[in-house]
């Protein structure tokens, strides 16, 4: 009798996972050891008391103490390090039946948004790869699902910070809402949905995302006729960032892309980002407390992208990206010849310069997700007809509001072609 193929089960922690968390306990224990070192040599300062060869180091017995935490917590690291890759092919024997949990995404996603750039720096397994994704799996361009027979109307979704693909699975008054899914049904596109780092610098994620849309238009099945992205909050940057670099050299997928929808995205910037970087400064200010600044300054390089909303390597290569500096970013327009729309979300129930500059959505204000700026330089110039504010809306609700589905629906289908004149 033949048996059932084995049922893929979703599991909330997969076996390379061990290795990763085990790596970053050791990194915290390390991390947690040097801010304690540095408070006790601010004191050792204010007393006069010579310290090591290094700023916050200790000397002495105390500073041999110190060191031997960092030599242990060393060695046992390593040690588990190499007992858990050992391990690893042993404890994922059943990789074939294995599929990850939403939670463990969602989880993942999350600390990828915080620290991801470290953990990508420090070959962590719990780095997320960039990848193009359709029904919940990783496209292989070399070995497409036997059932994917898409069209040749290409819609990308990208997610925004701390956040993944499957979140684009939303609800309203219990009724499910798929921005991609509802597009797809009604203008004949075929969905497919971004996962990606969003810790890193948003122009290495943007050199990335052109070379994968790249990949896309050469692999696809079908010639692509059109390419439509909807962007929500860091993703939006994402797309600016992806269409700068496929100016730069000769790309295949910028001409065929017709629409890009922003959905809340920081274009100038996010106040709360801003606002981390004050308490950088405020922690730095006395020897007591400057090595806890070390804390606030776990936030990602995509975390910090966002205070004025970086998307070139020009815009933040050079700097400390902790030390508070004035928007330097270069002058980056949207993409010539692609239809922009900009939607922004307002907890307010009518615009003003409160809601305008500090409430937004909660995360974005009005004028940075509408591209408006004082500088008319930097203004991104979004028409009227192609702008939405949601009001009584904050930031995640962007992704599940039937209306702004709706809203999409009317920008983006094709129009009707003019009636010839009869003479």
């Amino acid at each position: 009798m033949n048996s059932s193929p084995p049922k893929r089960t979703a599991k909330h922690l997969l076996a390379s996972d061990l290795r990763g968390i085990a790596q970053l306990g050791s990194q915290a224990t390390a991390g947690i050891a040097r801010i304690v070192e540095g408070v006790h040599q601010s004191i050792w300062d204010r007393l006069g008391v010579p310290g090591g060869h290094a700023p916050g180091q200790t000397r002495g017995i105390t500073g041999l103490a110190y060191r031997s935490v960092h030599g242990v917590n060393r060695l046992v690291g390593d040690g588990l390090q190499a007992l858990l890759k050992r391990l690893e092919p042993l404890l994922a024997a059943d990789a074939q039946t294995q599929q990850a949990s939403p939670q463990r995404a969602a989880l993942l996603a999350a600390l990828n948004g915080v620290m991801g750039d470290h953990l990508l720096a420090s070959n962590n397994p719990l780095a997320i790869p960039m990848s193009m994704r359709w029904q919940d799996h990783t496209l292989d361009w070399q070995d497409l699902p036997p059932d994917f027979a898409p069209s040749g109307k290409v819609l990308l979704l990208i997610h925004g910070l701390c956040m993944n693909d499957l979140q684009w699975q939303a609800s309203h008054k219990g009724q499910p809402v798929d921005h991609g899914q509802s597009l797809a049904a009604a203008l004949g596109y075929c969905p497919i949905y971004l996962r990606y780092n969003s810790g890193l610098h948003t122009s290495q994620n943007g050199r990335e995302l052109a070379a994968q849309l790249e990949l896309l238009v050469r692999h696809w099945p079908v010639p692509v006729e059109e390419i439509s992205i909807v962007a929500h909050s860091m993703g939006g940057l994402l797309t600016r960032s992806a269409c700068h670099f496929a100016t730069e050299q000769t790309s295949h997928w910028l001409p065929l892309l017709k629409n890009i929808v922003f959905l809340g995205t920081p274009h100038h910037g996010a106040p709360l980002e801003r606002a981390g970087n004050w308490i950088d400064v405020l922690l730095g200010s006395t020897p007591y407390t400057a090595p806890l600044a070390k804390l606030g300054q776990l936030r990602s390089a995509g975390i910090t992208d966002l205070r004025h909303g970086h998307v070139r390597d020009e815009d933040w290569m050079g700097d400390n990206r902790f030390h508070r500096l004035p928007d330097q970013r270069l002058i980056t327009p949207l993409p010539a010849g692609v239809n922009c729309f900009a939607v922004a979300a307002t907890m307010a129930a009518k615009r003003g310069a409160l809601a305008n500059r500090l409430i937004g959505d909660g995360l974005v204000p009005l004028h940075s997700a509408l591209g408006e700026h004082s500088d008319p330089r930097r203004d991104l110039g979004f028409a009227k007809s192609e702008q939405l504010i949601c009001y009584r809306m904050n930031h995640m609700e962007l992704l599940s509001s039937p209306m702004l589905t709706q809203q999409m629906q009317d920008w983006l289908k094709p129009a009707k072609p003019s009636k010839a004149v009869k003479s």
